[in-house]
């Protein structure tokens, strides 16, 4: 998929013990690249990162947080990365109400500490950024978000990424102009579903959960309307995106969005029945809303990439589900799942090169 671009290119990923994280060191790892991770330790038992071997496959696995300045900027200087892909934040709305202040400083300082050990670091060529389809100010018009729309958000998580790229962009044009520094982008994404996934407060994890401990799946917004991808869409965008800066540049160097067909648009309450259909089992019931506000209506406008980069997505939103049922089922099942995990990946790369 990649005509063995990242064969031996260095990289370095933040946040590589996430979910996303974790998808992509594998990854990347399997196309022959040598990856550094730096992240805080997984946060979930069981977790994707454990479950098939992260820290086994990959040159080497830094734990320690993005606020730590010294150990951040020595894992650089270590690992003389090539190709930064940032995906460590704090990731969860719910939780940026509990924790605002832990929220912005992850997600802003921790981003600006990133930028900032990359630009002291002569080998990086080119920086990922990655934030979220929430970045956007959300009026809930019915309209797809355009790359050029305004930043804003509601909440605190939101909100934070809105700030994580106005000081991209702010940063660009002070310190990366011209032949100084490295190419860098940001990347914003659907809601991303794969196999893997323990996060609290999330819609597969919350099902899968309560499927396997037989007890209801409780959804609190049926109807809120969210861009449902599987894992391995956006991180084929973010990957093509890393290539498109490292050989061309700051030709590149702009945000772009990663989401799905409008077909792969879906509520919550239809994903929720879909999990239970592939799964077999499980019932749906509406639990009573609290007043934590929470966007109705999320969709994105992939044009920008459809033109620029000739980036398409390659599954529906039913491959999707079935995808990401299937891993939880052999999980599950007690089945070794680094090969399956392979497989899905091998089975992608052979849909999207058609």
């Amino acid at each position: 998929m990649f005509n063995d671009f990242y064969k031996n290119k260095r990289v370095l990923i933040t946040g590589h013990t996430g979910f996303k994280g974790s998808w992509l060191s594998l990854w990347l790892s399997h196309l022959g690249a040598k990856v550094c991770g730096y992240s805080l330790a997984p946060n979930t038992k069981p977790g994707l990162f454990e479950a098939v071997n992260i820290a086994g496959k990959i040159e080497s696995s830094v734990i320690a947080s993005i606020l730590d300045r010294d150990t951040l900027q020595k894992a650089f200087d270590d690992s003389k990365p090539e190709i930064v892909f940032h995906l460590a934040a704090q990731p969860l709305v719910r939780l940026s109400y509990a924790e605002p202040v832990l929220t912005y400083e992850t997600n802003v300082i921790g981003s600006l500490n990133v930028l900032e050990a990359a630009r002291k670091c002569a080998s990086v060529k080119a920086f990922v950024n990655i934030t979220t389809d929430k970045c956007y100010e959300n009026k809930e018009t019915g309209k797809n978000f355009e790359e050029d729309d305004p930043f804003g958000g509601y909440d605190p998580y939101s909100s934070s990424k809105g700030c994580v790229e106005v000081m991209s962009a702010s940063y660009r044009r002070s310190f990366l102009q011209g032949a100084d520094g490295y190419a860098m982008a940001t990347a914003r994404a659907g809601n991303v579903i794969g196999g893997g996934d323990w996060a609290l407060d999330r819609l597969v994890p919350d099902c899968v959960r309560s499927i396997n401990d037989g007890i209801k799946i409780e959804i609190r917004n049926p109807v809120a309307v969210r861009p449902w991808q599987h894992v391995l869409e956006p991180l084929s965008g973010y990957m093509l995106l890393g290539e498109k800066l490292y050989t061309e540049g700051k030709k590149y160097a702009e945000g772009f969005n990663f989401g799905p067909n409008e077909d792969s648009v879906l509520t919550v309450a239809d994903v929720a029945q879909k999990i239970v259909g592939y799964y077999g089992k499980g019932e749906v019931v509406v639990h009573k809303r609290d007043d934590l506000h929470e966007a109705e209506l999320l969709m994105l406008s992939i044009r920008k990439a459809a033109c620029v980069l000739g980036w398409k997505p390659s599954l529906t939103a039913e491959e999707a589900i079935e995808n990401t049922v299937e891993w939880y089922r052999r999980f599950y099942a007690g089945e070794e799942m680094t090969d399956f995990t392979l497989r899905q990946i091998d089975d992608y790369q052979r849909k999207a090169e058609l």
